[in-house]
């Protein structure tokens, strides 16, 4: 749900519109724009706030420290990182896990996979069917491996969202499962990689006497130095614990989700007396879920808080990065977000800086200094703060956050019990910007003064008084973003027997490279799970497939190789478009064909409701051979072909670009080969144009007839002003800039940032990459306008129907204030 507070943005229509205008201010407690006169009056100054002394002492009880990490999983989140290029895949594994230049992540946890959506994609099995094991699957051994190179003393953690259909008949708390989880803990000790921690079912309860026979068989498999976490899910598990010895003694620790609440501020954070009673290690295990910029501050309290609040020593955010499409419903959450591995580009969240400002100057066995760590002037609205002292008492760290401040304040910090004093050194972030400038910033040291350190804290804020050195922020930067260039072809052999094909990510189902049946020779891309997965999700479709390319395909042509091994159809679809969360639906245009020779051309939605647009039946095509099948889109035209031969022309205009992806009809076997997608022709759409946007019918304007740079963009109702005319020109490579006819000023996104909800304006000039703009349609006659600076969508903030509302930059979610009407005026 977006969080973005809306503002009312009017203009004026002489003195009666004033009045309305000043009235409706009063009333919904906006502001007028700079350029109308307002009333004056006096604004009180934001309340002094009262000093806090901190006295850091080395004697202080305190809970041992576990770390700040983050989750690969739950699920497909880091896909596309895997086929980023060089160097810039290296650049973002350095600023997730390398010590001293970014988020230097403590914990990785990553998915145990199960061939199942388990929430933006489905991650593979090691065992797709009973006793046939392979240690190579999937990606999560390559990402464990890249962070244990760049920091050897990361600690791992491995959890289940799902699991394969053949384990325990469907039931996931069965041996099979537990002796599946051993046969993956010994994958990992092929690869190298001991893991430190392993859970059970993700948000999906707990049963005591499957956690029991875990801790027993991991003991007697030799894994007994794995610690099992329980129940990754609510606290209930602790009181379950403190009623049952056995229980108590099979989970070590007690880890649960959005303690600190789901998606929100997370301005205070909840355990109960069960919990702490048990004397366990508590751990927020998942948390975050947060936007990679807009998430930083929730982030920033939750990491402290939930220690002050709740005795949690150890914050897990997901995800660890937004390297999935951005049709999915999660494309912004992470610290990096990097969805586009054909260009490379990338971009650093600050939730990277939020999460450095801890784990840069801690390390996970340092103790938690209670008596150095609360509120600041005792006030939860002043902010926090935290300190940790390593084990040996050589070092310390306070960590200091302000997100809720409204006034600068002072704080005075003391040593004692044994802790180095000297000179203190100081790191800050400023929320409030984001120039790299602002991000992990050394201050001026502090030295004593009459027996304290003084420092004064700014509002919205985080910052790091430590003893340590070491630290920096990362300076690698990303190139620009570009469309995958069509024609696209892919033999789809992949790298090696048993490895994605590039740039295809599984939403259900298995799809691995494979030796080709058929009499073919070489590798295929084939769909591997056999049986219906025990599932995390509750899709109403749960068929096999796996998308790939750039949502601003529009008119092309889609062709691949199909086999089926099995009774039952292969798929083919294209523009593909949003996807219901969770998997719960996916707009996009289906060619199914059968063994028996029937076929349907599909339409669905985001709820996974199917209308046919075309039907028939060839002859059987039987199992074991090779058929090519193929989509056409030619504007609101569709061609199916099969073999050469066309089964239908129909004619729908519901869709207008989007990606192609494979499948199957049940989870079965295919295989897919020689995949192309072939351009067809679109027209250039330079012109001159009203923006009208799909949700509110509103014209897109420059507000208040402004022409000077920085104007900012709105809705309002047409009146055939040259603000609302908008002159679009091709960059030659995909993109357009649209320039304002009255200004002569492109449309801008300030400062190329990228945190949601950014009001676009009038720009400079400079054409970089903040005004360009990929014109993609959407289906209906209506476009969308995706920044080129970070991929987001020009939106009508909040599919606002109201005069004056905001045009914002948005993450895609498919809706019709996302999409604009191009009405051709010149």
């Amino acid at each position: 749900m977006r969080t973005v507070p809306r503002a009312l943005r009017q203009r004026t229509r002489g003195p009666a519109a004033l009045a309305v205008l000043l009235l409706c201010l009063t009333l919904v407690g906006g502001r007028a724009p700079a350029a109308q006169a307002t009333p004056t009056a006096s604004i009180a100054a934001p309340a002094a706030i009262a000093p806090s002394t901190i006295t850091v002492d080395g004697t202080s009880p305190g809970r041992t420290f576990d770390g700040v990490g983050a989750i690969s999983g739950g699920g497909g989140n880091t896909r596309l990182l895997l086929d980023y290029p060089e160097p810039q895949r290296s650049q973002i594994l350095d600023y997730l896990f390398k010590p001293g230049y970014g988020a230097a992540l403590q914990i990785l946890k990553a998915e145990v996979g199960g061939d199942t959506n388990s929430t933006d994609g489905a991650e593979p099995s090691i065992e797709h069917t009973r006793g046939v094991v392979n240690c190579d699957n999937g990606y999560e051994w390559w990402l464990m491996e890249q962070a244990k190179a760049r920091n050897p003393a990361i600690k791992l953690y491995a959890l289940s969202w799902g699991a394969p259909g053949w384990i325990g008949g469907g039931n996931f708390w069965s041996q099979d499962m537990i002796d599946y989880l051993v046969s993956w803990l010994g994958c990992a000790h092929q690869h190298g990689l001991a893991i430190d921690y392993i859970g059970g079912w993700n948000e999906r309860g707990y049963n005591a006497g499957w956690y029991e026979n875990l801790h027993a068989t991991l003991a007697a498999k030799g894994f007994g130095s794995t610690k099992v976490v329980g129940a990754d899910d609510n606290w209930s598990i602790a009181t379950g614990m403190r009623n049952d010895s056995a229980l108590n003694s099979a989970v070590d620790i007690v880890g649960v989700h959005y303690p600190c609440g789901y998606m929100s501020a997370m301005t205070s954070c909840s355990t109960t007396p069960d919990a702490l009673a048990t004397g366990k290690q508590l751990w927020a295990s998942e948390n975050g879920s947060e936007d990679a910029d807009t998430g930083a501050a929730p982030m920033a309290r939750a990491i402290n808080r939930g220690y002050l609040d709740a005795k949690m020593t150890a914050f897990i955010n997901w995800p660890v990065v937004a390297a999935l499409y951005p049709n999915l419903g999660f494309n912004t959450m992470g610290l990096v977000t990097a969805n586009q591995p054909w260009s490379g580009a990338f971009a650093v969240g600050r939730s990277t800086w939020a999460t450095a400002q801890t784990t840069q100057f801690t390390a996970p066995g340092w103790q938690y200094l209670d008596t150095a760590s609360g509120y600041l002037a005792g006030n939860r609205a002043n902010g926090s703060y935290v300190s940790y002292a390593s084990p040996d008492r050589t070092a310390w760290s306070t960590v200091l956050e302000t997100m809720d401040a409204t006034a600068a304040q002072n704080v005075t910090l003391k040593v004692a019990g044994g802790l180095p004093g000297g000179t203190l050194h100081v790191w800050s972030t400023d929320f409030s910007s984001e120039a790299a400038t602002a991000h992990l910033v050394p201050g001026p040291d502090l030295t004593a003064v009459a027996g304290g350190y003084q420092l004064t804290l700014q509002p919205g804020h985080l910052y790091t008084v430590t003893t340590t050195t070491g630290q920096g922020a990362g300076t690698a930067a990303s190139p620009q973003r570009g469309v995958l260039a069509l024609p696209y072809s892919d033999s789809l052999a992949g790298t090696a027997t048993g490895r994605d094909a590039r740039y295809f990510s599984a939403m259900n189902g298995a799809f691995e490279t494979a030796p080709c049946a058929g009499g073919r020779s070489g590798n295929c891309l084939r769909q591997q799970a056999q049986s219906t997965p025990i599932r995390w999700t509750d899709e109403s479709a749960d068929q096999p497939y796996a998308l790939m390319g750039d949502l601003s395909w529009s008119d092309y042509t889609v062709s691949a190789d199909v086999l089926l091994e099995h009774a039952g159809t292969a798929e083919l679809l294209g523009r593909v478009g949003t996807q219901g969360r969770n998997n719960n639906g996916l707009n996009a245009y289906n060619l199914r064909v059968g063994d028996n020779g029937a076929w349907t051309l599909l339409k669905s939605d985001t709820s996974w409701s199917f209308s046919t647009l075309a039907a028939g039946t060839v002859p059987a095509l039987g199992t074991n051979t090779w058929h090519r099948v193929a989509l056409t889109f030619q504007g609101s035209t569709l061609t199916a072909k099969l073999d050469g031969v066309t089964l239908t022309t129909v004619t729908d205009a519901g869709y207008g670009a989007g990606q192609i992806a494979l499948g199957t009809g049940g989870y079965y076997s295919a295989q897919f080969s020689n995949l192309t997608v072939t351009p067809g022709t679109t027209a250039p759409l330079d012109g001159t144009y009203q923006l009208v946007n799909g949700k509110s019918g509103q014209l897109m304007d420059a507000a208040n007839q402004g022409t000077a740079a920085g104007t900012p963009v709105i809705q309002w109702g047409g009146n055939g002003g040259a603000n609302q005319r908008w002159r679009l020109a091709s960059t030659g490579d995909g993109y357009y800039t649209v320039t304002g006819v009255a200004s002569g000023r492109p449309l801008d996104l300030p400062g190329a940032g990228a945190v949601p909800g950014t009001q676009l304006d009038l720009g400079a000039g400079g054409a970089g990459a903040a005004q360009q703009w990929l014109v993609v349609p959407a289906g209906g006659g209506r476009y969308t306008l995706e920044s080129r600076a970070d991929g987001q969508l020009a939106d009508v903030e909040g599919g606002s129907l109201t005069l004056g509302a905001r045009v914002i930059q948005w993450p895609a979610n498919g809706g019709a204030n996302q999409q604009w009407q191009l009405v051709k005026v010149g």
